[in-house]
């Protein structure tokens, strides 16, 4: 027997829940005659094309509904198939008639209805039609206002709320739903994906959660997976995904690959190198996952068996750019930036030519920004500024992410007058791109211009609340070391705050506006709080590594913070100068001035890098260089930027400086006869 055709019978011998206000007569023996009726000429019309078998279905379905009006299903699949026959405005004409001559007539919405959401979506891109959204949206508020616990019409107006962008009117249908049947798996994860739109993420996983013990499918145990993943949870993700694997879904091989992805960025290398050796045991061409084979390698800086899975994908897919790529960062993590650069160097040659197309241009630009940061790390700032301009070149509609990127590679270099010039420029050009605007407060807010950077950053806001406009105007109090107006600016910004990332943000400025304060137990609870929404967030781990070990406090649990903040950013400056200073603290002399060294490479214009290689260096009996390395801190204070300046850092590294030059003094004198 016909699916439909059993579901229509059960729903004949059961009690019903949708009623019309007056209780209509039921006649379940003809209603089901009739619909078998029905359903043998649909089958008819759908086997002949017989318009007349068309014609002959649609009066015995209305039969049926008349015989029966409280059985929803029966006008659903006379709606599907007036759409299916190209009648929808037939069905249409046929619904308003019936309630013009019965407003509460629940099969005459329902059918009305039906035909409205399934134009909403329509021509070859898929247009939304606003018009039929809206109509929909009407027919289903009054069949739930006649029928309130008809679950089915709660969920699909649950559905259309949010498709309207009406969160918080979907969150309240999807809860009508969830209290009819606390079970339901449509309005759970409809809820779940109200939630997330909310950005409650926490309480959107906790539904799916449910769901996936109630309901353990593959649809649930998916959506619960991209939940943890908007939190930044992969580890939950990938078990979830794991599940799915167990029950052999048909596309079992593209969630295995979503699950390693999970598995990586989780930082479970042992576990996404073996799902990654499966992948490639079941597939040998798959380049992608013997690039990724290279990349964790990489990360374990195993660099043999890093080249040794590169060399596979590029005998795969040896055009393939990604791959190609990969080489370069290999070389980069092994130290050789030359080679990388030459290696990057010669990936543009070979995919040089006259003419690109749109992914041509996006990728050739990609490509030249790495080549910048390239540069950049080899303090190379004129080649790294001419790489950036090849990439503006390339890809004009980037050309304001370009921009902002040379002007940050003259600020790195305290090339001020530069970066203002380049900025400057483009404004012209410009005149009211809110990023340049941006990056303007900033660049003026470093060069000590404080009045004029808070001006050009409360210009940004123009009377509207807006949140980027007050992270930016905090920056610009950060830097004026006005820390009361900083804060105030975060309070603003996290009123606005519609994400769990915008939240992550804002708490981690605040994090860094407490230490600057030196309110390090502050601090210290905003960078947890940022762990808590994202465990391996590198920036926070960092921030309270350095905290405790630049005070002396609980160096081991430091250097655990800083470690795992480097295994995730191997090649940043920053992290390598808290590790080399954590192993100062420790004593471990030789690990810090290796990775202080490292550290100088990386950021050759950061006093304070200098200053603690030169306490490093000092520490073991090596003056004339400390004092080599305290005099470039002095000149690096000397030409930073204003803001950053501190008076009482650069006195101390003078008071330092003297009292090496005392020592190599009585070291180097002659001595007493």
């Amino acid at each position: 027997m016909h699916k439909r055709l059993v579901a229509v019978l059960a729903l004949f011998g059961a009690v019903a829940w949708g009623q019309n206000t007056a209780a209509p007569q039921t006649d379940r023996a003809s209603a089901y005659y009739y619909y078998t009726v029905a359903h043998m000429y649909a089958d008819l019309a759908g086997q002949t094309g017989n318009r007349e078998y068309v014609s002959k279905a649609i009066d015995n379905y209305k039969l049926a509904m008349k015989a029966d009006p409280a059985a929803p299903a029966i006008g659903e699949e006379l709606s599907d198939f007036y759409i299916q026959t190209g009648r929808a405005r037939e069905a249409q004409n046929d619904a308003e008639e019936a309630l013009k001559q019965n407003p509460n007539d629940l099969n005459a919405l329902r059918l009305l209805a039906k035909i409205y959401t399934g134009q909403i979506s329509s021509g070859p891109q898929n247009r939304l039609d606003e018009t039929m959204l809206r109509r929909a949206i009407e027919e289903y508020q009054k069949i739930v206002a006649l029928a309130p616990k008809d679950i089915d019409s709660w969920v699909m107006l649950g559905r259309l709320q949010k498709i309207a962008m009406n969160s918080v009117e979907s969150r309240n249908a999807y809860e009508k739903a969830m209290a009819l049947d606390p079970d339901s798996e449509d309005a759970l994860t409809g809820l779940a994906l109200v939630y997330s739109d909310l950005g409650d993420t926490e309480k959107a996983t906790d539904l799916l959660k449910k769901l996936a013990a109630t309901h353990p499918s593959q649809r649930s145990l998916q959506a619960l997976a991209g939940s943890y993943e908007q939190m930044h949870q992969y580890g939950p993700a990938a078990d979830a995904l794991n599940q799915v694997l167990s029950l052999n879904p048909p596309n079992a091989g593209e969630i295995k690959k979503t699950m390693a992805e999970y598995q990586l960025r989780a930082e479970r290398y042992k576990d996404a190198l073996q799902t990654y050796q499966e992948l490639v045991a079941e597939d040998p061409n798959d380049a992608q996952s013997y690039l990724r084979i290279s990349q964790i390698y990489r990360q374990l800086k195993d660099f043999p068996k890093a080249h040794e899975a590169a060399d596979k994908a590029r005998a795969i897919d040896a055009t393939n750019p990604e791959v190609r790529l990969n080489d370069v960062f290999i070389l980069q993590a092994e130290g050789k930036t030359p080679d990388a650069i030459q290696t990057l160097k010669d990936l543009l040659a070979s995919m040089q030519k006259r003419n690109y197309n749109a992914a041509e241009r996006q990728t050739r630009a990609q490509l030249l920004m790495q080549l910048s940061a390239l540069y950049r790390d080899a303090d190379q700032t004129e080649l790294a500024v001419d790489a950036l301009r090849q990439a503006a070149e390339a890809n004009p509609e980037r050309a304001t992410a370009t921009t902002i990127a040379i002007v940050e590679t003259y600020r790195e270099a305290h090339e001020f007058a530069k970066a203002q010039q380049e900025l400057d420029a483009a404004l012209k050009k410009s005149p009211d791109d809110r990023d340049l605007h941006a990056t303007r407060a900033t660049l003026l807010a470093d060069m000590g211009k404080t009045d004029q950077a808070v001006s050009e950053a409360k210009k940004l806001l123009g009377g509207k609340e807006d949140r980027e406009a007050y992270l930016t105007l905090a920056s610009v109090y950060d830097k004026a070391k006005k820390f009361d107006d900083m804060g105030k600016a975060l309070d603003q910004a996290e009123k606005l705050a519609q994400t769990g990332d915008d939240r992550l943000t804002i708490t981690f400025q605040r994090g860094a506006m407490y230490e600057r304060m030196k309110k390090v137990d502050l601090a210290e609870q905003q960078f947890r709080k940022v762990l808590e929404m994202d465990p391996n967030n590198a920036g926070a781990l960092n921030y309270l590594g350095y905290m405790l070990a630049d005070r002396n406090l609980r160096l081991q649990e430091a250097l655990d913070y800083i470690t795992k903040a480097v295994d995730k950013e191997p090649e940043n400056g920053a992290y390598i100068d808290s590790l080399g200073w954590i192993y100062f603290r420790l004593g471990r002399l030789d690990d810090a001035e290796n990775q202080l060294r490292r550290a100088v490479q990386k950021t050759p214009h950061d006093p304070t890098v200098h200053d603690h290689l030169a306490e490093a260096l000092m520490r073991q009996g090596k003056v004339r260089e400390a004092m080599a390395q305290w005099q470039i801190s002095l000149k690096e204070w000397e030409t930073g930027a204003p803001a950053d300046l501190d008076p009482a850092e650069v006195s101390k590294t003078k008071n330092k400086l003297e009292s090496a030059r005392v020592r190599l003094a009585q070291e180097t004198a002659p001595a007493k006869k």
